[in-house]
């Protein structure tokens, strides 16, 4: 029996988190970007930080020329936002190729991301309020703000959590706010203020998700109690069979699908309908994902705790 030859990864898969949580856009273009820019950044010896601060930059400048109505301005702002996206990709591929992921690059990279979109959403309720809309878009623009804030928290747990369960890519440290609150109190701010602060936001962050997910929580911590870290290969199995097909739905509660359908929007100057889809669709979809996740954990905790007894 001739053996099976396994394919080495490519030096460009070799910086994904798992191609299955990779969106198509984020494959075929945003990866193959960033992955040049990575290279790049690191013969420059630039700090993966650096990299998310320089996205951070062009994607408020992008934010800021929407305020504009003006579709060359505005066509301006969307280069600079797929730029800034290029980038946002090229310092977590940075932080892979040259090894310095940390749990702080993650938190200033969530916090850069969250300004952009802080930026957009004062500047798009900025050029109504100018043009004389009722003060109401205020409400409006907040509630899709947290909208947003929201579904980023849980599609993010989602796929930290599938990493763990399903890939043998990441075994990163699945942190949880009992951890977390534990580091926290271990600081001071005399002493670490910049750390302390950091993780304040983090811990809020990872609170939000938690109480998203109040079922594939238990699952996580199952995961630690019960194997250590160590996931055997039926639950890895199981949990790729479940978790898998809901994926490509989680994505489209990322970044990609915001920035294709605000572009849109731009193009037919009606921008002000970017809030209405965050808040009905996208929220839908959040409701229907969160649902479905949360019948799945139920149904993966039983098993574990059948094994539990039986081991």
């Amino acid at each position: 029996m001739i053996p099976q030859q396994i394919e080495p990864v490519s030096a460009l898969e070799a910086t994904y988190k798992a191609r299955e949580v990779e969106g198509v856009l984020d494959l075929y273009f945003f990866r193959p970007v960033g992955f040049r820019l990575a290279r790049f950044f690191a013969k420059m010896n630039m700090a993966p930080a650096g990299v998310t601060l320089l996205a951070c930059l062009f994607g408020i400048i992008a934010g800021h020329l929407f305020y504009y109505r003006d579709l060359r301005t505005n066509v301006v702002g969307m280069a600079l936002l797929v730029f800034a996206n290029a980038l946002d990709n090229a310092d977590g591929q940075l932080a892979r190729l040259t090894h310095r992921q940390s749990r702080e690059g993650r938190i200033v990279d969530s916090l850069a991301d969250h300004l952009v979109f802080v930026s957009i959403y004062i500047h798009l309720t900025l050029r109504y309020l100018i043009a004389g809309a009722s003060p109401a878009i205020l409400l409006l623009a907040l509630a899709a703000g947290i909208s947003h804030a929201l579904q980023g928290a849980a599609a993010d747990y989602y796929r930290t959590t599938y990493l763990y369960f399903a890939t043998n890519r990441s075994r990163m440290e699945l942190d949880s706010s009992s951890l977390l609150r534990s580091n926290f109190r271990s600081l001071t701010w005399h002493h670490q203020p910049w750390h302390k602060f950091l993780l304040v936001l983090y811990l809020n962050f990872t609170r939000q998700q938690e109480m998203l997910s109040p079922n594939l929580r238990k699952v996580r911590e199952a995961g630690g109690q019960l194997f250590g870290g160590q996931i055997p290969i039926w639950l890895k199995s199981r949990y790729k069979s479940l978790a898998g097909p809901a994926l490509k739905w989680w994505g489209l509660l990322m970044t990609n699908i915001r920035m294709l359908v605000l572009f849109a929007l731009l193009f037919i100057s009606q921008p002000i309908w970017y809030f209405w889809f965050e808040l009905i669709a996208l929220n839908a979809l959040l409701v229907y994902l969160i649902i479905r996740q949360e019948d799945m954990a139920d149904s993966l905790l039983e098993v574990a705790v059948r094994w539990r007894h039986s081991a």
